[in-house]
């Protein structure tokens, strides 16, 4: 075959596709006019051949044939053939019936000696079966097609051997019995395949839905930590800023700068988070860079602003912090900006905090501890959204968080981070 030849079939298996399409969908749509046509088919085909010659055994066929076979009127053919091909019009959707009333009439028939082409609906309504039918009842179907073979074997032994027509007899009938599993089969994969490609695609959407609730989850934590930050040292400068502009102007004048730097670094802040989701929604960037993700060198920053905000901030570190990546420095600056916020809620002015953040081999430990005698407020038992943002910031990497009154008077927050290889962004 040509490259030629080849090309050329492709419009045609594009046609035939189409129409075997158009088929089904008809056939679902309308399926008594497939059945009314498989029975008008098989009476043009086998039974009006009967009619007109007057049967198998007629003036033209061998006189084995003649005498092997009982010739019978017309009208007895016609009731016979209306017997084998009438119920194969509900043979799809009660196939069990229609196999009997046919084996039925085809056994009184080959009893009477006689032989028409009709019998052919036998074979059709055993492979109409396999296909439709239970498989539990294909046994006793195959153990009724084998006896009425041997019947018509034995009523043809005048005209050819015996076990030569049993043969052909049996064949025939386990062709069609193939033919009807192998299709019922080949039905039954395309229907898996089409329920593997549905459960994949609600699959696909759960996960889609899924990827955006995290996300939502993610800025939403983020915008917390930006906000709730910044906004609590803004109040708590502003406070200091009206109750120093009349005794120290000086004081006020540099609490005002220091609300509007403040600003401006959440302003900048949020500017990064929301730009992360214009890129992420697949747009062009616009505007110039965006300044990286805060990590652990930030974190002394962060600490001058709430120090310029009251507070006294005890900061110290050990190990190799540089060494982090960036998903947990973020982590951490995290975690701590949280804990600094509570604190300036909830302590008083002058009180002192101590921050310490520890690396030992593969495990990283933030303490946060404060002076203050104020806890921090909300319902009992009930915890805030900056405990639960901190919790699942370290659940990310394997880790704990626990807060609560510290032994020696104030609050007291404690993270521990599992920095092992693989314990982070999988979980």
């Amino acid at each position: 075959m040509t490259t030629d030849d080849i090309s050329g079939m492709g419009p045609l298996v594009a046609r035939l596709s189409r129409g075997g399409q158009r088929l089904r969908h008809a056939d679902r749509t309308h399926p008594w006019v497939l059945d009314t046509a498989v029975v008008v088919l098989v009476f043009l085909m086998f039974c009006l051949p009967d009619l007109i010659h007057d049967g198998v055994g007629d003036a033209d066929s061998p006189p084995r044939v003649r005498v092997a076979f009982t010739h019978l009127p017309i009208a007895g053919m016609l009731v016979l053939q209306v017997g084998l091909v009438l119920p194969l019009l509900w043979r799809r959707r009660k196939p069990v019936v229609a196999f009997g009333v046919i084996a039925v009439v085809f056994v009184l028939q080959w009893s009477l000696g006689a032989a028409m082409r009709a019998d052919i609906a036998l074979l059709i309504a055993l492979y109409s079966l396999a296909l439709h039918g239970r498989l539990r009842q294909l046994p006793w179907a195959c153990a009724v097609t084998a006896g009425a073979m041997v019947l018509v074997a034995v009523r043809a032994s005048a005209a050819v051997s015996v076990w030569e027509a049993l043969f052909f007899l049996l064949s025939t009938a386990t062709a069609a019995l193939a033919l009807g599993l192998m299709v019922r089969i080949r039905r039954a994969q395309l229907a898996g395949l089409r329920e593997r490609a549905a459960r994949l695609e609600i699959e696909r959407d759960q996960r889609s839905r899924l990827a955006t609730a995290t996300e939502r989850t993610r800025v939403a934590r983020e915008m917390h930590d930006i906000v709730g930050h910044n906004l609590s040292v803004i109040i708590t400068l502003a406070d200091a800023g009206a109750y120093a502009s009349d005794l120290q102007p000086a004081r006020g004048k540099e609490a005002l700068q220091l609300i509007g730097d403040t600003g401006r670094q959440a302003l900048g802040e949020l500017r990064r988070v929301l730009g992360v989701l214009r890129e992420a929604a697949g747009g062009p960037p616009d505007g110039p860079e965006l300044s990286p993700q805060p990590g652990v060198v930030d974190i002394g920053a962060l600490c001058a602003t709430v120090r310029s905000a009251g507070l006294e901030v005890v900061y110290r570190t050990s190990g190799e912090l540089d060494a982090l990546d960036s998903g947990v420095q973020l982590t951490v600056y995290r975690i701590v900006q949280e804990a600094l916020t509570n604190t300036l809620k909830h302590a008083d002015s002058g009180t002192r905090v101590h921050l310490a953040i520890l690396v030992e081999d593969s495990r990283l430990t933030i303490r946060v501890q404060d002076t203050g005698p104020a806890a921090p407020s909300g319902p009992p038992n009930e915890e805030g959204h900056g405990l639960v943002g901190m919790r699942e910031r370290a659940a990310l990497y394997g880790g704990t968080v626990s807060a609560g009154p510290a032994d020696d008077g104030g609050w007291s927050v404690e993270a521990v981070l599992d920095l092992t290889p693989g314990s982070g962004g999988d979980r």
